[in-house]
Order: structure tokens, then sequence, then C-alpha cells
């Protein structure tokens, strides 16, 4: 039986949606999931959602179904965006965009500015939480009062990548650290 993550709330909520084996790709586990969502509940309507790392897309279409109006999805292996394509039509879901590629060249031709941000690179690649967020910040993708969502190993610290983020929450869940801070410009 092929892997599956199940969106666990909103008006998709029960639906699983299977997930493709790649080396890295690790869905976000219900549990923290969960948490995160609870922390962003006031956040989701109507927000404009960016998964940089979208993977399973699990994230993405979590906030989709708590009433994001928008997701745009990052995602650099071809059978992860085949599988984020086809998970959208089968849940008939027009306000994605998949965007194939590696998410450091994808930055620059984003559209628009988003409230929500999840930066959860493969955990082989630690720099990429900064040099992404660090990216968005220069091209100015960020709404004020962004909420940026960053999960990294347990084993790992994690500073914040820039003077105009505030820690909002933080959290570990066995393996995982994870963490939503909020960027205002004028800081």
């Amino acid at each position: 039986m092929k892997p599956q993550v199940r969106i666990i709330g909103g008006k998709w909520r029960g639906r699983k949606l299977p997930v493709v084996e790649v080396p890295g790709l690790r869905p976000t586990p219900d549990r923290v999931r969960e948490t995160l969502f609870n922390w962003l509940a006031g956040d989701c309507p109507r927000a404009s959602v960016l998964d940089c790392f979208a993977g399973s897309g699990i994230l993405g279409f979590e906030a989709l179904s708590r009433g994001a109006a928008r997701l745009v999805a990052l995602e650099q292996n071809p059978r992860a965006v085949a599988n984020l394509q086809l998970q959208a039509e089968r849940l008939q879901i027009s306000a994605i965009e998949v965007m194939p590629g590696d998410a450091l060249d994808s930055i620059g031709q984003l559209q628009g500015r988003f409230d929500i941000v999840f930066i959860d690179p493969p955990y082989a690649e630690p720099q990429l939480r900064t040099e992404v967020f660090r990216l968005l910040e220069e091209r100015h993708c960020l709404q004020p009062g962004a909420r940026i969502y960053f999960e990294w190993p347990a084993r790992e610290s994690f500073d914040l990548p820039s003077p105009g983020l505030q820690w909002l929450k933080q959290k570990s869940a066995g393996q995982v650290n994870y963490a939503v801070a909020e960027w205002q410009l004028s800081r």
C-alpha cells in the first residue's frame, strides 16, 4: 500500500492524499500539523500561501482546506510535482499553482505577496531555510505580518535569519523542531 497523508481539518477533513516515495521527502506529521494549524487558525481564511518545498503538498492542502484563497507550491522533484497536480485535480482545486523547479530559482518568478509561508527544506540542506527566507525578504514577497513556518531536526539549532522576524510559537515533537515567526518590515 502506498504511503498516504490525511488532511486533518477544514472542508477536506479526513481526505487521504497519496505520497510519492522521493528521497528526502518527509510529510509533516499529523501531530505537528494539528498544532501548527491551531496556531494559524485565524490566519488561513483568505490567505495567500507559499509552500517553498511542497513535497507531498500536505501543508498547502491543509491551508486551502481551512480557507486559504491561494496556494503557490514550489517543488523540484518531477514525481512530486506530478502528484501535486494530480491531487489538485482530484480535489478540484483551482486556487493552486504548482511551480516546478528549484525553490531558490522559483522565488524570482513569484507574483504577489504572501500571508503564510512554509519553509521546511530537506534536512540534508539546512542552509536553504535561511537562503529561501532572505530571497523572499529581498524580493518583497511577504505581506506585513506574514506568518513564516520553519521546521528543522531536533538535533540542530536554528536562529531567525532576519531582524524583521520575531518568534510567535515554537515546539518540538520527537525528532522535529517547528515554529512560526511573524515578519514585520518596520523592525
